[in-house]
């Protein structure tokens, strides 16, 4: 019997046989799927008829097994307005990330997730978890403070990214002004000197020409990626003020959590955006040139004056800690016909194992001698190691895409099995018994169990570029872009949850035992950089380094080891040591 002032649509699941009175009631969910079948029951708190099988499945599945269900004999023989939601089966249309097939119709309050119903089923238990049904949640963010605040906080991002655009266009032309100033004081300082200053004019042009074009890239840099995020952020609010309405509730409520996660990613993009530390410039002079010019090799000095605003304070401080230099370490033996490239360090207590890469060697250091104790030669040039238990190390071989394993025993080392990879692997941590390996062609990060099958990969791209180093812990993995400048951190199924810039040269990185992190910052004045685990700020803890590169932490005897990368011998042979308390 049709419902007055009801018109009927065609998914419907009742059909009108003769007169009115002949109805055959259908099952709903068969409806949107599958062939038509009679209705066997009905669900209450569904309000949906249901045939034979969804009717048993319905006592089984997760979500529904308390709902109360009406047998044949006592299910509703019309079709009520209650039960059908004409509005909300169209509006459920956005596929889940993780599984294109499903729709989203779910949300998990516990991790504030949108799910499809092989999420729920897989990941989000109700043992686990509080999943609700998104219409029957959806219409309480209609004009509510939720859907204010994230289009306040979109209207905040926006205004934002305006500013900083703005601020970047006058600090760049500020720069680029003195820049030409500074050219202009060059060409009167050249008149002065005669023809044998010709090379050293150019070279200083070309010097402010190429910082000016870094400016100019850094502003357009700055202006597409504010671009970019204007650009989205309006699209969506735009959208979420076109669905505040109830008959849009489902598309909103998506929307706004889809937003949410916009929001945080933006902000981040924004604040990286203006990381830049652009200078002014003015010109000084060589006084001396003129009449020591056969011995000076520079037509003046840039003197840089930053204009850059000074950062607001980080919410979260790394602790102060007390330096004691405890001297160094010859790693040169006699086996070596170079200087030493210490490229990677693991601490095997009381051992110290290093890669050389030069010498193609794998070290033993003994810490309480202070002497190299074995010595394993390779065949191709090792790049970084890592413990995998007590007795077994493993070491990356670029140039032939494998991973070797090393045993120790009775303080010697010994060659084990090669496990190959597909593609040039630099960076290696070892965890729980996963090994965490960072490849530079292809660039890419992937998490592999010990006989070498790939759990996850991790592509490069906008995540990391030139990742050669890694470390982990139980909770978190933690990379280093040497060409994006960053440390990203990853959760262990390959998920980007923060990430630190403001570095200029980031090589090895090393966790303390209290998570925080060391990484030698290679081309920032050879400058150690120590960063809350979390990623979140950061400190100089030792500077004149002379270009550290690989470092270890022994947290026994709360002692930091590191090499140096200089090309010198009386730097590259020996392993600083210092105290950290």
């Amino acid at each position: 019997m049709a419902v007055p002032g009801k018109k009927m649509e065609k998914h419907f699941s009742l059909l009108t046989i003769g007169s009115e009175e002949d109805i055959v009631l259908y099952c709903q969910p068969c409806d949107h799927d599958g062939p038509r079948l009679p209705a066997h029951g009905y669900c209450v708190e569904c309000k949906e008829h249901l045939c034979e099988t969804c009717f048993t499945l319905h006592k089984r599945h997760t979500l529904s097994r308390h709902h109360t269900l009406l047998d044949k004999s006592r299910m509703p023989q019309t079709m009520s307005s209650a039960s059908v939601h004409p509005s909300q089966p169209d509006s459920l249309t956005k596929p889940c990330p993780k599984h294109m097939k499903e729709m989203i119709k779910f949300y998990c309050q516990n991790h504030e997730a949108l799910l499809c119903s092989v999420c729920v089923t897989l990941e989000h238990t109700s043992t686990s978890c509080k999943v609700n049904y998104i219409p029957d949640i959806s219409g309480q963010v209609i004009n509510s403070k939720e859907h204010r605040d994230i289009l306040k906080a979109m209207d905040t991002i926006i205004e934002q990214c305006c500013n900083k655009s703005k601020d970047m266009k006058k600090i760049i032309a500020k720069s680029n002004s003195s820049l030409t100033n500074v050219l202009a004081d060059i060409k009167k300082f050249r008149k002065e000197l005669n023809q044998r200053l010709d090379e050293l004019e150019r070279q200083a042009e070309d010097a402010a020409k190429a910082i000016q074009q870094e400016n100019n890239e850094n502003l357009k840099t700055v202006e597409t990626t504010c671009n970019d995020v204007t650009k989205s952020l309006k699209t969506s609010s735009d959208t979420i003020k076109h669905l505040n309405t109830p008959k849009h509730a489902d598309k909103l409520f998506m929307e706004l959590k889809f937003a949410e996660q916009m929001i945080k990613d933006y902000e981040k993009r924004v604040h990286q955006s203006a990381a830049y530390d652009v200078k002014e410039y003015n010109f000084m002079p060589n006084k001396s040139i003129s009449t020591l010019l056969d011995k000076e090799r520079s037509l003046g000095t840039f003197i840089e004056k930053s204009l850059k605003q000074p950062s607001p304070p980080p919410a979260v401080e790394v602790k102060s800690r007390q330096i004691s230099h405890q001297g160094k370490i010859c790693v040169k033996t006699s086996k070596d016909k170079h200087t030493c490239f210490i490229t990677g360090m693991t601490l095997l207590t009381p051992y110290l194992i290093i890669t050389d890469q030069i010498n193609n060697a794998v070290k033993m250091v003994d810490t309480l001698s202070q002497s190299v104790t074995d010595q394993l030669q390779l065949d191709t040039q090792p790049s970084k190691v890592t413990s995998v238990t007590s007795t077994e190390l493993a070491v990356t071989l670029p140039e032939k895409q494998n991973i070797q394993f090393i045993s120790v025993s009775s303080n010697k080392l010994k060659k084990k099995q090669t496990l190959k990879v597909d593609g040039q692997c630099y960076g290696i941590s070892c965890c729980n018994g996963k090994l965490v390996v960072s490849f530079k062609m292809p660039e890419k990060l992937q998490i592999l169990d010990i006989n070498g099958t790939i759990l996850t990969t991790v592509t490069g791209g906008d995540i990391f570029s030139s990742p050669l180093y890694v470390t982990t812990n139980t909770n978190f993995v933690y990379v280093s872009g040497w060409n994006m400048k960053t440390i990203t951190r990853l959760n262990w199924q390959g998920e980007v949850i923060s990430s630190y810039g403001g570095l200029t040269g980031p090589v090895y990185i090393t966790l303390s035992d209290d998570g925080t992190i060391f990484v030698c910052d290679k081309k920032r004045n050879a400058i150690i950089e120590e960063m809350a685990g979390d990623c979140s700020t950061g400190k100089v803890v030792l500077m004149n380094l002379n270009a550290p590169y690989a470092v270890c932490w022994c947290a026994e005897t709360s002692k930091l080891y590191f090499s140096c990368n200089t090309w010198e011998d009386k730097h590259d042979n020996f392993l600083q040591v210092v105290k950290l308390s």
